[in-house]
């Protein structure tokens, strides 16, 4: 691509006072990992890859169900029992080819977490159980990696940036995870389609801030509430 195609491609960020030329070179030469690609994972990568992101990379284990599709809007019908992370390189593909699209097609866990994130430089959960959330979270601290974490259930979300330049994480909130088994979740009480759009959206901005050098809110815990539409933040 052209010096000029790409300045009118992002143009309207470049407008921004805050980002400019140089936030936007920062934002092409990042490289961020996405942990799930399924409801927070779809709007996070979306709007990652539209912004330009140099490196992307997903890492997801599942395959597209047609109950996803209320929610997990990077996919569509035609990607049925694909891998998500093959559906998501095709979305990504289609939306912005200069981004350099990574699919890892595993299951995180203990024995290849560290390899695996400390490649990037942010690393964003999107996952949807305690246990992971934790593992993504302790690897980040061993590694002096950023987080940006979410969760959605229902008509609530949350969102928080971890481990940031010395900042608290995970377990400076809540020091353990509950049993998983005894979480209710996303399988036997829903959640309405927008909501992941929302949070996921707002966690992509962080991480664009993260890059673009800008400032965040550190060690507080953002509380979503679409059904009666407030939002609070909490410091811990």
């Amino acid at each position: 691509m052209k010096n000029e195609d790409t300045f009118a491609r992002y143009s309207r960020q470049i407008f921004i006072e805050e980002i400019g030329l140089e936030g936007q070179k920062k934002i092409m030469a990042s490289k961020v990992l996405v942990i799930g690609a399924g409801g927070l994972g779809s709007p996070i990568i979306q709007y990652l890859a539209a912004a330009g992101v140099g490196s992307l990379a997903v890492m997801d284990f599942d395959h597209l169900e047609i109950h996803n599709l209320n929610r997990q809007v990077i996919h569509n019908e035609n990607n049925m029992g694909m891998p998500k992370v093959k559906s998501a390189e095709i979305f990504v593909k289609n939306l912005n080819h200069q981004v350099a699209f990574m699919g890892i097609n595993e299951k995180i866990n203990a024995s290849n977490a560290e390899q695996v994130l400390s490649q990037y430089d942010v690393v964003v959960d999107g996952s949807d159980n305690f246990s992971t959330r934790y593992l993504v979270n302790d690897t980040c601290v061993k590694l002096e990696k950023t987080l940006v974490y979410g969760s959605i259930l229902g008509f609530s979300g949350q969102l928080a940036v971890f481990n940031h330049k010395g900042s608290k994480n995970l377990r400076d909130l809540f020091p353990e995870p509950p049993f998983d088994e005894d979480m209710p979740d996303c399988d036997s009480l829903g959640v309405l389609g927008a909501l992941p759009g929302i949070v996921g959206s707002m966690m992509a901005l962080q991480v664009l801030k993260i890059i673009s050098g800008l400032p965040v809110n550190l060690n507080q815990l953002t509380l979503i509430d679409t059904l009666d539409w407030r939002f609070q933040t909490l410091d811990f």
